[in-house]
This record gives C-alpha cells, structure tokens and sequence, in this order.
C-alpha cells in the first residue's frame, strides 16, 4: 500500500469521524428543539413551580347592573356578561386546564374576597395565566349550583355555562406553576459561589506550580494529586461535602443541606481543572517574555502580573468556561449537598435545585416529562452560550499578544 492510499484512508477516517460527530450533536438539538421549543415562554421562565390556590367570592358590595364589560378580539372563548376569556391549555406538566386570557376591569372577578382560613376579606382579583378549577353561580331559579372541572370539560363550554348563569357567587382558580425561575437563580448562586472561591485558589495554586515550585518529590506528588482530583466521581465529593463541608456552613446558619453547601462543594470540584488549565496558559507563554521583563528591572512578582497572567488570559478563561459547564451541567453532587427539593424561592443558605437537578427530578418520577426536560435543556444551553460570548469579551479586553 503506498502512501498516498494511506493518507486518503487516514483523511477519509477523519472525515467519517467528523461527520458522524456533527450528526449526533444536530440530532440531539433537533430532539431538544422539536420536543421543547414549544413550552419556553416568559411564563416557564419567570413563574413559580409550585402552583398556589385561591377561593374567593365575588363582593357584595360589586352591583352586577352597573358592569359595562369591554369589547375583547383576542385569543379565547369570551363573556361579554362576565368580562372573561377562557381558553383551553397543555402545561409544561402535561396537564389539561382551563386558562384565563383576559378579565375585563369591570368584572365581577376583578371585585373579590378570599375565603380561605386566615385571609377572610383580603381583596382579591381574578388576573390571566390562572386556571379555573370550579366555579359557584346562581342558575335562572336563583339556586346555587356547583360547577365542577369536570363539568366545565373545556373552555367553551364553561363561557356557555357562565352565559346562562344570573350571578356568580365564588370561583377556585389556581395559577399554572411549573415555572424554572427558582432552579435559574439557584444556579446563578452555585456558579457564583463555586467561582469566587476556587478561581483565586486555582489560579494562585497554578502560579506556584509553574512559576515558583521547584522541581522535587513534593511537588511532583502536588501534581500527581491534582490530576488524580481531575478524574474522581462527583458523587464522591458529593459524599465529601456533606461530611466535612457541612459543619462548616453550619457555623453560617445553614441547618441543612443549601445552595452554599453545594458551591463549596463546587468549588473542590473545580480546583483541578483550573489548576491545570491555567498552568497550561502559563507554559504556553514564551521564556523571552520572562526574560525581556526581569531584564528591565521588573521583579519577578512584577513580572507574573504585569506580563506573563495578561498574555495567559484566555487559556485561564478557558478553565473559567470549563469550570461554569461543570457546574451548570453538575447533578450527582447536588444531591447530596443542595437537595432534589425545589425551590421557588431559594436562597444561599437554603435548598434549592439548579437546573440540571430540576431536569434529573423530572425525569425520575413515575411519568417522566421529556418536553419539559428538553424545554429546560435548552434554556441551559442559551445561558451557556451567552455565558460563552461575555466570557469571550471579558478576554479581548484583557489579553495582551505576545506574537
């Protein structure tokens, strides 16, 4: 076999090898696209997850004669005699529900009183993104008739059902939950936390390595632990957080397992990759660079600072990028040391899921929901990619070329 075949071959491999990655990554986004494109909204960004449930009465101070509703045009199943629009809805969870589109500001459902125990009287208004659940209204013979979701069936036949009726006397709506913006903050606050504690650590540690530490036993074993940490399984330090960490965000106020437990747990995690990664950015940054500024008086301090950390800067963002990946896309630690309990309102020292946990406990129920997971597979992959490109910014702007 001569060698141009044998570079054809070896060319024709690269090829296949290459194709047949960017086919299995355009499958995979295709899959995540196809199946949960449709579910991102602000709603699933910006809602709660958990839904909360309300059971008011129309006021009785609201006079039904003076009601002028509004024209409506949009979106829904309207009651010019109620002032509502309703429409049927698939949540994020599968559910079917009957959403409200529209109140009208003169509607009897805009002029409400709780009637839950412990808020009786508080003003209430019926407002869009709630689901009716049933409803109490006064038929033609003035009884009072309970109408169930069951009964309603769908949003047309429950604006008909409203149409016929004389009064309406209280309604239980609910809002949709399966929001992710507890899960959004939560991963903020672990990438946060993780950062501001190993990237110092890392950097400086990855200094000494390659700038100061001589070459001897110690040192060596240094590295050889450091690579070690590389390849050790999350749930390891998951094991670890919990055990040695967990006394110490005790001393801070955090009674169980929290956000601040997990980013400390992160934050171990990281070190390694840092450390290599921008002791790798070091070695790349030529001798002469050294030279030329101790020559000129510099100190050797100086000299790392001002000349050799400016021309490594996108290698070390390069660890950076890696770093925020690994906790984003991190689950088996988590659950140790942050909990699978989500969160709508999470803080530093409380449980909350990031979204890569959010994703796991979806999928591990009894009915597993492959549009939501996707939905929020997506929307971890565009702050990812923004996370990139500010990143990539931030690099411009400080690397200085040493070509």
């Amino acid at each position: 076999m001569n060698r141009l075949v044998k570079d054809n071959i070896l060319k024709g491999i690269t090829y296949v090898a290459s194709a047949l990655s960017v086919i299995v990554l355009a499958a995979i986004l295709w899959y995540l696209v196809s199946n949960g494109l449709s579910l991102i909204s602000g709603d699933l960004i910006t809602g709660d997850y958990y839904a909360t449930t309300e059971n008011a009465a129309i006021s009785p101070d609201y006079s039904y004669t003076e009601m002028e509703t509004q024209e409506y045009s949009g979106k829904g199943y309207y009651s010019k005699k109620w002032g509502i629009a309703l429409e049927d809805i698939t949540t994020a969870h599968n559910d079917e529900e009957i959403s409200v589109v529209y109140v009208d500001p003169n509607s009897p459902f805009t002029h409400m009183n709780s009637l839950v125990a412990g808020e009786d009287g508080m003003e209430l208004s019926l407002s869009s993104g709630s689901a009716v659940q049933n409803i109490y209204y006064e038929d033609q013979n003035g009884e009072t008739v309970f109408l169930s979701r069951v009964q309603m069936k769908d949003a047309e036949n429950t604006i008909k059902t409203l149409e016929e009726a004389e009064g309406i006397v209280s309604i239980n709506y609910e809002s949709i939950g399966g929001g992710i913006r507890g899960s959004i903050f939560a991963t903020l606050y672990l990438i946060l936390i993780s950062l501001l504690i190993s990237l110092p650590i890392g950097i400086a540690s990855a200094i000494y390595l390659h700038e100061y530490a001589t070459k001897n036993k110690i040192n060596s074993l240094i590295r050889q632990g450091i690579d070690t940490l590389t390849g050790v399984p999350s749930i390891v330090y998951g094991l670890m957080g919990v055990t040695v960490l967990f006394p110490v965000t005790q001393l801070v106020g955090a009674t169980s397992t929290s956000i601040l437990l997990g980013g400390l747990t992160l934050a171990i995690m990281l070190l390694p990759t840092i450390i290599r990664s921008t002791e790798e950015a070091l070695i790349v940054v030529p001798k002469s660079l050294r030279d030329g500024s101790l020559s000129l008086g510099a100190t050797k301090s100086q000299t790392i600072f001002k000349v050799v950390l400016p021309c490594a800067v996108n290698g070390i963002l390069t660890g950076v990028l890696l770093g925020i990946g690994r906790v984003i896309g991190e689950s088996a630690a988590l659950v140790y040391t942050t909990s699978t309990v989500i969160s709508d309102n999470p803080s530093i020292l409380s449980q909350g899921t990031s979204l890569s946990l959010m994703i796991w406990s979806i999928m591990s129920g009894e009915q597993p929901n492959y549009e939501l997971a996707s939905a929020i597979s997506l929307i971890i992959l565009v702050i990812v990619f923004a996370i990139n490109i500010i990143v990539k910014i931030i690099g411009k702007r400080l690397a200085k070329s040493f070509v």
